[in-house]
């Protein structure tokens, strides 16, 4: 008896080489729903990712919870066909490549209202590499053992992690429960009044706590000036979420407000690879501010360096611990966002706010330090050549530094004030 939402196969994974199962029917799985209810009524093409190989029964549950939801299923296998022989490194890593590469292009020809992957530690792996090229808006899923940190690997692809509380081998009551609750939130988020929102082009704004009163204030004055905002943890993960935004043409401007990631990746500092950080919105008119410029992050209190607990310091939260630049840093770091600034097209300026760039950089404040505000301010002023640099006698929190960068803004869009 043939079912419609069984498993599918798309010829473009059949020519990318894929080995790949036969469909499976609902009759042999889970109950149909109900005729004429909303799942029933759905529909909705789901990609499954993951290992058959070595993963199989745990993806078939997986699939037959997705079809009792009323969803068509198409399964994708990232397997490596090793077998029981253990792969050289290199040529593992090439493989996992591969598979991730070909299943990316395989999803984005025919593209689904989902992909949901299951994965340890190989296969997570896949699973991410394969959902990272694809939109920003498809929905995207992985059940996983979370054996590694996936910061790096969505940072610019939102994907709903969820964490298997046991490993991935051997179905038991804990995963059925786990699958079918998963399918559960698949097939809400695929209904079609969900998949309607659209979007809209807005103001990139960036934050971090150390900044936080500057950024609400200036999403307050930007709403009520008729602009969406998007802001952006500027954490060392989440300015590669800014990029592909700014790469994907969501932005008609910028208040970089948070700027640490540029001693992140100079000095020092847990951070994704994202070499254009600080220059894909060259083409935007775009207003700076050196928010958190006068610090690293040193992770947990229990992990500084011994060179570093010596300078001045303070326990953010208990897994991060700003320590405050030296002079030699803070130059290093200003030089290297004064050349990505320079490659600006559009209208780029600069707000030095000298009384202060962070929470604690302030009098009484835990890494308070005016001569290293000028430091960064004279190399700025001297490096400036597609940026203007304006000096403010405020702290960045004030609400003079959020409303000026905002009225600067403001005032370079094309529609030259507010959206109607």
């Amino acid at each position: 008896m043939s079912n419609p939402g069984a498993g599918r196969l798309l010829p473009e994974i059949r020519a990318a080489g894929y080995a790949l199962l036969p469909p499976v029917y609902a009759d042999s799985g889970p109950e149909r729903p109900h005729p004429g209810s909303r799942a029933d009524q759905m529909g909705a093409s789901i990609v499954l990712l993951g290992t058959f190989e070595t993963k199989a029964e745990e993806l078939l549950e997986l699939e037959s919870a997705l079809i009792a939801e009323g969803l068509e299923v198409t399964r994708m296998d990232l397997s490596l066909e090793s077998g029981e022989t253990s792969m050289p490194a290199d040529a593992k890593l090439a493989r996992m490549k591969d598979r991730a590469e070909n299943a990316a292009k395989a999803v984005s020809k025919d593209m689904p209202a989902a992909v949901i992957g299951v994965g340890g530690g190989t296969g997570s792996e896949m699973v991410l590499q394969a959902m990272r090229p694809l939109p920003l808006d498809l929905p995207k899923f992985l059940v996983t053992t979370l054996p590694f940190d996936p910061r790096g690997n969505v940072a610019d692809c939102p994907v709903t992690l969820i964490p298997s509380p046991c490993d991935i081998q051997g179905v038991n009551s804990t995963l059925r429960q786990l699958f079918a609750r998963t399918a559960a939130m698949v097939a809400s988020v695929v209904d079609e009044r969900i998949r309607r929102i659209g979007r809209h082009k807005g103001i990139a704004v960036s934050l971090l706590g150390v900044t936080q009163a500057a950024g609400a204030r200036a999403i307050r004055l930007l709403r009520a000036a008729g602009h969406e905002t998007s802001t952006f943890h500027a954490s060392g993960f989440g300015g590669a979420a800014l990029v592909r935004f700014a790469r994907e043409g969501m932005f008609e401007g910028m208040i970089d407000l948070t700027v640490n990631e540029i001693v992140r990746m100079h000095i020092a500092g847990a951070h994704t690879p994202m070499p254009e950080r600080f220059t894909c919105g060259r083409d935007l008119p775009r207003i700076v501010v050196p928010g958190a410029l006068n610090f690293l992050d040193a992770g947990s209190p229990g992990t500084l360096r011994r060179s570093w607990r010596v300078r001045a310091h303070y326990c953010h939260s208990s897994h991060f611990t700003h320590v405050k630049l030296n002079e030699s840093e803070i130059v290093r770091a200003a030089r290297a966002l004064a050349t990505d600034l320079n490659c600006s097209r559009a209208h780029c300026e600069i707000l030095l706010p000298m009384g202060g760039f962070s929470s604690e950089d302030r009098p009484g404040g835990a890494i308070e330090d005016p001569g290293l505000r000028e430091c960064a301010a004279e190399v700025f002023e001297k490096e400036a050549t597609a940026f203007e640099v304006t000096r403010m006698p405020d702290h960045i929190n004030s609400p003079e530094v959020a409303t000026r960068a905002v009225a600067r803004l403001l005032a370079r869009l094309p529609s030259g004030d507010s959206k109607p």
